[in-house]
């Protein structure tokens, strides 16, 4: 099976872009474009980052609960954004857990804490947490943990079967980073404005019933992952058992917001239908 939806992002507005399905058994359901070359992933590199973070609490050299970042914040909320931290400065906006506030500073103080535990510089902890056993040899994090990750489609797709069927993680640990942490909390969703809630598990945006979103409209309440403001995205949802990566070289803006949901949507719908003879 060879999906021809994904044939869609050759009429995005891109230089360059491509993209790519699997199965939680690692089953590549196809790919469209350089799924070999290397862009810059933005704030998809928060996933990554976050499942580097469950590693170290599965390691025993964090927990979950434990202070970091401002007073009265802990791990789990820098990884569910409700430290309380602005934006993309290290100051305190809002009581921890108080409300969703999405923050760059958050995954910077959460990768200092981590390379504070383990005494090894969070890139590098990443790189033999996840990468090396990932075999994600062309993914590499080059500055923030917010933002600074670089990788291709082929990876990204290691990394999305991987998170579908667990082999790093106890499956308990990767569910609780699929499952809405501080329910009920209320913040923005960059680039799509106030949500009430903003659902978030850890280091995952959850879709739930958000309105307007960059999934599709068919996309199930369950799908959860992240896009960049390079133009990437990652989303997998568990009713189609699938996961989607899509990376291109162009910042996101109203062509994504426009383009994104409906290729989505093609992708769901394909992957639905009764497989060709």
């Amino acid at each position: 099976m060879s999906l021809q939806s994904l044939a869609l992002i050759e009429n995005w507005p891109v230089p360059t872009a491509a993209a790519g399905v699997v199965r939680a058994d690692g089953t590549v359901l196809g790919t469209h474009g350089p799924a070999g070359q290397r862009f810059r992933l933005a704030s998809v590199t928060k996933p990554l980052a976050a499942y580097a973070a469950l590693v170290a609490y599965e390691e025993g050299a964090i927990e979950l609960d434990e202070p970091a970042g401002p007073p009265g914040s802990t791990v789990r909320h820098l990884l569910a954004h409700t430290s309380g931290l602005a934006f993309d400065e290290h100051r305190v906006t809002a009581p921890p857990g108080e409300r969703r506030l999405y923050s760059n500073a958050g995954f910077e103080q959460l990768g200092d804490h981590i390379t504070k535990a383990t005494e090894i510089p969070f890139a590098e902890y990443l790189r033999q947490a996840v990468l090396e056993p990932l075999e994600m040899t062309s993914t590499s994090l080059e500055g923030s943990p917010a933002k600074d990750g670089w990788s291709t489609v082929e990876d990204l797709l290691r990394f999305a079967a991987e998170v579908q069927a667990p082999r790093l993680l106890d499956p308990r640990t990767a569910a609780a980073a699929m499952t809405v942490q501080y329910p009920g909390t209320k913040g923005v969703l960059p680039g799509y404005g106030h949500q009430n809630p903003n659902d978030w598990g850890l280091g995952f945006e959850i879709r739930a019933a958000k309105s307007p979103h960059w999934t599709g409209s068919t996309s199930s309440p369950r799908t959860f992952g992240h896009f960049g403001q390079s133009g990437t995205f990652l989303w997998i949802d568990p009713a189609a058992r699938a996961a989607c990566v899509a990376l291109t070289d162009r910042a996101f803006g109203p062509w994504a917001a426009e383009a994104w949901p409906a290729f989505t949507d093609a992708v769901l719908a394909e992957l639905q239908s009764p497989a060709p003879l």
